[in-house]
């Protein structure tokens, strides 16, 4: 289940197309008003599919964020940062991964940087406007600049013409995989109390603590 937070991080595999000038200015309105949030909360829904392995996993998740603390849930695990260190709580396996909050997988787990991803090592293009669940959306493919050290191919964007909102994103990968997210809910600047960036580990009895 580790590798599902990293699979988040979406480092994708690229064609050769140069940024986009429409597309990145859309991009740049999106990082605009998420950086402008002093906290901000978001829901999602989630599918993972393979045919050629038969993976088939429906997942739900929420994240809180406040400047450069996170706490975020994916399915039934969890990830906290309080800015400087970071916990990848596994169920499945009852381990803690605690490591450095500016780790190379930090995209991963961030829900801050999940949601301005083309910042930094992509190129993007422009594809089309269309209707999604009734609302106008800008659709925007990203690429790696650096295939080599990707595990995705694409990487599809749904943006919201309206409120300048990422609504859904498509991540397929080399191995066949294709990862569906749905944003569900976002709160702008609610009111978050800083205990929720706290890792307290009698809360996870049993639990085996990896340091990186």
């Amino acid at each position: 289940m580790k590798y599902l937070f990293i699979g988040l991080a979406l480092t994708v595999s690229s064609l050769s197309y140069s940024q986009d000038a429409k597309a990145q200015g859309i991009l740049d309105k999106v990082s605009e008003k998420i950086k402008a949030l002093k906290t901000f909360y978001v829901e999602f829904s989630a599918t993972v599919k393979n045919t050629s392995n038969g993976t088939n996993t429906n997942l739900s998740g929420k994240g809180w964020v406040k400047g450069d603390k996170f706490s975020a849930v994916y399915g039934e695990n969890t990830m906290i940062s309080n800015g400087l260190k970071k916990w990848s709580i596994v169920k499945e396996e009852k381990t803690v991964y605690e490591a450095d909050a500016s780790g190379d997988d930090d995209d991963a787990i961030n829900p801050k940087k999940l949601l301005t991803i083309w910042e930094s090592g992509f190129k993007n293009k422009y594809d089309k406007e269309e209707t999604l669940n009734g609302e106008k959306v800008h659709v925007i493919y990203l690429y790696p600049k650096n295939p080599k050290k990707a595990n995705y191919h694409t990487v599809i964007l749904y943006i919201s013409k309206e409120d300048n909102e990422l609504k859904k994103a498509i991540m397929k990968s080399n191995d066949g995989t294709v990862s569906t997210y749905s944003l569900t809910k976002f709160t702008s600047n609610p009111v978050i109390e800083d205990s929720k960036f706290v890792f307290d580990k009698s809360k996870y009895p049993g639990y085996t603590v990896v340091k990186d």
